[in-house]
């Protein structure tokens, strides 16, 4: 049996209370940070179904496909209403027309 004054001994020791539970963080970390990366590794391995494939190229919406949607739009009649400020109540201003704000700001 050990004696109580070898482990208040132990006890007291700041290498045993401080730096074993650090060391055992680090490594233990270390091993499991491998672990937890090594699954995007094995996520890109996986094939998925050709069929499925091309059906997602082909719903696919690209910036250029976009462009050309809006691209010979007019915005003649397109008309910029500000949002409430944060101390205004949005309520109010929300039912209120174009041209009540132009009068109240003039």
């Amino acid at each position: 049996m050990v004696a109580p004054a070898v482990l208040r001994a132990l006890r007291k020791n700041k290498t045993l209370s401080y730096g074993v539970p650090m060391l055992l963080l680090v490594v233990g970390g270390s091993f499991g940070l491998r672990e937890f990366s090594q699954i995007r590794y094995d996520a890109v391995k996986i094939k998925i179904d050709p069929e499925l494939e091309k059906k997602l190229k082909m719903n696919k919406v690209s910036l250029e496909s976009e462009y050309e949607k809006i691209k010979d739009s007019t915005f003649e009649d397109w008309k910029n209403i500000r949002g409430p400020r944060p101390w205004e109540d949005p309520d109010l201003l929300q039912g209120q027309n174009s041209e009540t704000l132009k009068t109240k700001t003039t």
